[in-house]
């Protein structure tokens, strides 16, 4: 860090100027994030709760044998007892190879199924919905972010061509990802009395067949994303300080001091990291069923800290908790990606540029990324710019700034 850089630092560290409005903003940004995590968890561990209550509940779970009938019980299956055996997850013999056949009824499916048909599309829906409705009030409060100082004649490379691959492979695979997503969630009910049962059909079967493969696609711009941006995403001393004045998103000429990435990104960072480890695994979970068993062994870790949770999960309830975990973690992200889309592009002007052609204004990096801005200008001084003013046979990027300043004026 250099001469300037320290300085901006040093004047950004006793800073107290903060307002209510910048506070509230951390409060509910941070509150929305962490009652859809728990309501996820809580949905899991309520599910899974569910399980471990239901008497016979692991009849038939792989790697042991299935119950036969009790000998005590005879007569038609009308009779009481016969059904209070099979009602409370009791199992008998079955001729095919899957002895999970043998369960005639598996009572705690109906908490799975009540969560997948009325929880999660409801909250879902109000997860989305939500978040749209604070944009949009969000838009009409503040306005686009402007560049305070306009548009400049001089460019700063942002992202490299490997970067820029990275994440747009990332952002592709995670739009196909949602798009079907949301089709296998809504689709019954939106799209098929659109389009007819038949064409539902087929849009349905290719939307399965793009959500599945489209997944690795995904895992792999999130290695890709991970290795490449890990270093500037670790959180330091600067971050308390961009927090604390709320980003400067809320009031104009009160931009905090932030590095290549500010704390903001460093959150969403670490949030696509780390819920798309967790979705993506999830995911293969589906593909391949009865193939893991993720929850039983992570039941039994969380029950060194006391949380009583079922650990003999069957086969079947590793799927369905499987389901409720991928569903609802899947609507979380795309919430928290539609505003993070949404800052991108029209929330922040000059914003878009650094992921499309991988240069940022000048004055744009000043404002937003000070610190950063500073060690790069120091860098490649004395040359005006790191993109040239003109190049034969194409428009520059600076040369676009500046016909954007123009046609902007001064609004």
């Amino acid at each position: 860090m250099n001469g300037s850089s320290n300085q901006a630092f040093a004047q950004a560290l006793p800073s107290t100027d903060q307002s209510w409005a910048s506070r509230l903003c951390c409060l509910v940004g941070a509150a929305i994030a962490i009652a859809a995590l728990l309501f996820v968890m809580s949905s899991v561990s309520v599910t899974a709760t569910a399980y471990a209550e239901t008497p016979g509940q692991n009849a038939g779970t792989a790697g042991q044998p299935t119950r036969n009938i009790p000998a005590s019980i005879e007569g038609t299956p009308r009779d009481p007892e016969m059904w209070r055996y099979l009602r409370g997850g009791g199992a008998g013999d079955s001729s095919v190879p899957d002895q999970k056949a043998g369960t005639l009824i598996q009572s705690s499916g109906e908490q799975w199924r009540v969560f997948r048909v009325e929880y999660l599309p409801r909250y879902g829906s109000w997860a989305l919905g939500g978040m749209c409705a604070l944009l949009i009030v969000f838009f009409m409060v503040r306005g686009r972010i402007r560049i305070e100082t306009g548009f400049s004649k001089k460019s700063i490379l942002r992202f490299g061509s490997i970067e820029r691959f990275a994440h747009w492979l990332l952002a592709v695979s995670f739009l196909v990802l949602a798009v079907t997503g949301l089709h296998i969630l809504y689709g019954g009910e939106i799209v098929k009395p659109l389009i007819g049962h038949a064409w539902f059909a087929k849009v349905a079967w290719y939307s399965k067949w793009l959500h599945d493969y489209s997944g690795f696609s995904f895992i792999v711009g999130l290695i890709l994303v991970f290795f490449l941006w890990i270093r500037d995403n670790i959180p330091d001393r600067i971050d308390l300080v961009w927090l604390r004045r709320g980003g400067g998103l809320l009031s104009k000429h009160r931009h905090p001091p932030a590095k290549r990435f500010n704390a903001g990104q460093k959150l969403i960072f670490w949030f696509v990291v780390l819920a798309g480890a967790s979705t993506s695994f999830s995911g293969i979970c589906l593909i391949f069923p009865f193939t893991f068993t993720p929850f039983s062994e992570t039941f039994a870790a969380l029950n060194l800290l006391g949380a009583g949770l079922p650990t003999d999960l069957s086969p079947v309830q590793e799927m369905q908790l499987t389901l409720v975990w991928h569903g609802g973690l899947g609507i979380i992200m795309i919430a928290v990606i539609i505003a993070h889309i949404y800052v991108g592009s029209i929330g922040m002007e000059g914003a878009v540029d650094a992921m499309t052609t991988g240069y940022v204004d000048e004055n744009w990096a000043r404002q937003h990324h000070s610190l950063w801005a500073a060690e790069r200008i120091s860098d490649i001084r004395p040359n005006e710019s790191e993109l040239p003013v003109e190049s034969a046979g194409s428009v520059s990027v600076a040369d676009n700034s500046a016909s954007r300043q123009s046609a902007r004026g001064t609004s």
